[in-house]
């Protein structure tokens, strides 16, 4: 444990070099077991699922969690950032850990990367879990996508104190939660996280008919007041021939964290299902 709010030490990192970017990647647990990827949301790093390690490897599972270029500690941002550079940097990463293929978890902006691996390259897929997240294949109605275009451009004024502090409230309602998630956000510059969410506001891509053909959990806090994801997820979920839709008590965007006991219960419910 760290001396911060008890975070996990999940040992030594592996580094790859990827187009200026040092990707930092951490794998717990036995080679030969299933993986499954942790990857976290705009402003996060590994540590937001570091109540999940310890369960996911008492169950027998291969864990790879990772800091996406310009999070954490994999400085710097490198090449530039777009879900396409974040979602090869991710298939760089299995080659050179040689894993074939993986459950993907993903949150927010994590999820539309577990998304998008599958949508890219679906032999690499087993199952998704998503937290947090809409979906990668539906543009929203106009007026909302101008708003997500032009969000941007709003942060971009924001004093990134306040705004760091914003984000902390209003991804997590445990106020351990909300010093983790302050902690996260403050290893990234202003100039970085404005850069990373102009690849989420135009991440989204139209994808008439399609859906999601893996077992695919989908999940979000109670209390998730960011964008639409607690609108949309039923919606979602409806469309979707093989999803399972849970929503977390006492919890907000980050609710693997807010409630993990709760999630890590249905996380492993619905893993054992699928493998």
């Amino acid at each position: 444990m760290s001396e911060t709010d008890g975070e996990v030490d999940w040992g030594n990192a592996s580094i790859l070099d990827r187009g200026g970017s040092l990707l930092h990647y951490w794998t717990v647990g036995p080679e030969d077991a299933p993986v499954v990827v942790l990857t976290h949301g705009a402003t996060m790093d590994h540590h937001l699922f570091d109540e999940q390690l310890e369960p996911l490897l008492k169950a027998g599972y291969r864990v790879l969690g990772w800091d996406m270029r310009g999070h954490g500690v994999s400085k710097p941002i490198g090449v530039g950032f777009s879900l396409s550079t974040v979602v090869d940097d991710l298939v760089a990463i299995l080659d050179e850990i040689d894993v074939r293929t993986v459950t993907a978890v993903g949150q927010s902006l994590g999820g539309y990367v577990a998304q998008e691996l599958l949508f890219r390259y679906p032999e690499r897929v087993d199952a998704l879990v998503i937290i947090g997240a809409t979906d990668v294949t539906r543009i929203p109605p106009r007026l909302e996508n101008l708003a997500l275009k032009l969000s941007p451009y709003l942060f971009t004024v924001w004093p990134y104190r306040h705004l760091k502090k914003t984000i902390a409230e209003n991804t997590a309602e445990t106020e351990r939660a909300k010093r983790y998630a302050y902690r996260a956000a403050s290893q990234l510059s202003k100039k970085e996280f404005v850069t990373v969410w102009k690849a989420v506001s135009g991440a989204l891509h139209s994808e008439p008919g399609y859906t999601i053909q893996r077992p695919f959990l989908l999940t979000h806090g109670d209390n998730d007041r960011t964008g639409t994801v607690a609108r949309d997820a039923p919606l979602w979920a409806e469309k979707e021939p093989n999803c399972r839709y849970e929503v977390i008590p006492d919890a907000g965007h980050n609710a693997n964290d807010d409630n993990p006991q709760y999630f890590n219960e249905e996380m492993l419910d619905f893993l054992g299902t699928v493998q």
